[in-house]
Parts: C-alpha cells; structure tokens; sequence
C-alpha cells in the first residue's frame, strides 16, 4: 500500500510578530497557487526563469505599482533589491557621500545607530539628535542639522521601540535637505508626499511582503556624484540600468510583493490608514485603561505600527505571555533590548485581530 502524506492546517493563530509579519489571506492564497502553477505556465513560481516573459511583466508591474501607489514623479526609480534594509545602510552612503562630506542622521532606535554606524565608513556622521540615552523612548524634540550635510537620514518608524516620526513635524527638514529614509516597518501604511524624499528603502516583510526582498526608491538626479568606485552589486546606476535584474533577483519574494501591492492598490492607502488608526487607538486605549499595564513610549510618539506596553507588575508578564498564547495569540514578547510586550499591527492585521488581544488584556485577571 502506498504511503499517503497528509497535511494537518494549524489552528488559526492571530499573529502579532513584528517580521517576518503577516500578509494578507488572499495574497498567501494566491502565492501557494503560483507555487503549484505560475501563471498557466504549467511551472511552480519557485522554478521559473526570470528571464521568462511571465517574470519579466510581474518586475514590471511590481514596479509599476508602487510609482502609481507613491505618485512618483519621473526623476524616481523603483528598485527591487537584495540585503534587507541592513545593506542599505551601507549602499546609501557608498553611493551618496564622499570622505569629505558630512551627513546628519536621527539616532532614533537600534536600527538608525545601526545606519549610523555603516556611514561612518564611508564619510563623517553628525548626529543630529538622539534618544539612545534614555532607551529610545521617544523623538527628540530638538534636532541640529549640520548645515553641510548631503543628506539627512531619519528611520520613519522604530520597531523594537515603538516609536514612529509624525513628518508634518518636520517639514521645514523635507523642504530644505535631501533626505533619506528607512521605512522597512511603515511604507504603505499612511498617506504621504513621497517626492518629498530622494531615497527611500524598506525590507518587504512587514508591510510590502515576504522577506527577500527590499524595496528602494531614488531620486536619480543624485547619483554619480561621488569619488569612489562602487561595486556592481552595489551600485544603484547599475540596478536602474538593468530595471532590478541585474543578477537573479528573488522571484518568490517579489510575486508575494506584486500581489500584496494589488492588495493595497485595491484597498486604498487613505482606507488603509484610517483603518490603521483606528486599530492603534483601540489598542493604546486598552493600554491606557488598564491598571495592570503602561504603554513604553511618550504618547505624541506612538507608533501606529508596533504598539509596545510592559506589566507594572513585571512578575504577571510569564503569565499573561501564557493567557495570549491559550487563546491563539503568538508573537507579541517584546524586543530582549526593551522587555515586556510587542504588538505589531501592520497594514494586513484585521481590526478582529486587535479586537481579539483587546479582549485579552481587558479580561486577563490576577
């Protein structure tokens, strides 16, 4: 008798991991038909050339979604790339900043001094503020840019903190600087004037994705424009010139990323960022309420994104850990650098999916 292999679906989970994160049902629903039969080619998605005419229209496309979800004009190019958001921290300034030339950074969580510290390598760093000194629990309110700077590089949302830039703070620093910003943990989720940034990256696996993919767009007026030789791989010229398929690039991670920027398209960054607000301040409120816990971070810098609380009573966190986890709940232990708990309720999280952590706080008794 042959052997039959059966596959059991787990039972539904509701996933607060801050990445990878959770995507869409349909977009996993599409994904798994693509790795049985790519677009009627007879061939799994995880087989297919990328040289394949098929491939070819989802780069394309892919692309083309987020010019038409951003309204890019046409000095920017969109790129699909290797390396997660950790190897734009060096690629920006290899390809922006020669030895002699200063750049300004928001030292704002583990991943911006992360930034800082790859750009010290390649030119001079100033910092232009910094909450490190007190856990990075909030924006610093008073920021020195250095008047020579070739860029300023500011992380749009903070994930291991909680913590998120509001930029209509900041809009003298849009105007007036080239400005480079590192959205891995919030593209997509509000509605902003991305022209108003010369380079933009984001690793796809919280809000555009799967992981393997980084997302990076860039004013292509300023390239070219440093003494340095840049490696092939390295070099955003390059990757424009051969529109991502400079080498092979990741097939499966940019399908999920083409079908999860249908799904935005479909659902609407403004409808998206309403629903997004709505499920921070369900949350935060919960927080608020509660006398058993308190949010980490300074209230006008909430993240809407990764909502980070801690118990008051840190003994009852083993045991609410193990409440959250009997009823289904996974992923919302806090960062080893902060403690507590993590709540990341990216682009794809159904407000059902707050609701359900909402109902454990309130009713978690001692």
């Amino acid at each position: 008798m042959p052997f039959l292999f059966f596959y059991v679906c787990p039972m539904n989970k509701t996933n607060f991991y801050a990445g990878p994160a959770i995507l869409p049902q349909e977009v996993i629903q599409q994904a798994q038909e693509a790795v049985k039969d790519f677009a009627g080619t007879g061939l799994s998605i995880l087989e297919v050339s990328h040289r394949s005419k098929e491939f070819v229209k989802i780069m394309d496309d892919a692309r083309g979604l987020v010019r038409e979800l951003m309204q890019l004009n046409d000095d920017r190019e969109v790129l699909f790339l290797h390396g997660g958001g950790l190897s734009q921290f060096h690629m920006v300034p290899m390809n922006l900043l020669n030895e002699s030339e200063t750049a300004s950074y928001f030292d704002t969580g583990t991943w911006a001094h992360g930034a800082i510290e790859e750009a010290k390598l390649f030119g001079k760093v100033h910092i232009a503020c910094s909450s490190k000194d007190t856990n990075y629990n909030h924006i610093p309110k008073e920021i020195s840019i250095a008047s020579d700077s070739k860029y300023v590089h500011v992380t749009s949302n903070n994930t291991i903190y909680g913590t998120q830039l509001n930029f209509a703070n900041h809009q003298s620093l849009l105007t007036n600087y080239s400005v480079v910003c590192d959205m891995s943990s919030d593209i997509f989720s509000r509605q902003l004037d991305y022209n108003q940034f010369d380079l933009i990256y984001a690793a796809a696996q919280k809000n555009a994705g799967a992981a393997g993919v980084t997302i990076v767009v860039v004013n292509k007026n300023i390239l070219g424009k440093v003494d340095r030789k840049i490696p092939r791989m390295l070099d955003y010229r390059l990757h424009i010139e051969k529109e991502s398929m400079l080498n092979t690039p990741s097939v499966f991670a940019v399908y999920v990323s083409y079908l999860t920027l249908q799904w935005i398209k479909k659902e609407g960054i403004k409808t998206i960022e309403e629903r997004n607000a709505r499920k921070a301040k369900k949350l935060y409120d919960a927080i608020d309420n509660s006398s058993l816990f308190t949010g980490n971070v300074a209230k006008e810098d909430r993240s809407v994104m990764n909502v980070c609380f801690t118990m008051k009573d840190k003994s009852l966190e083993k045991k609410f850990a193990e409440y959250t986890l009997a009823k289904g709940i996974v992923g919302i232990e806090g960062h080893r650098s902060v403690g507590g708990f993590r709540a990341s309720i990216y682009n794809a999280m159904p407000e059902s999916g707050v609701d359900v952590l909402v109902h454990a706080i309130n009713d978690f008794k001692v």
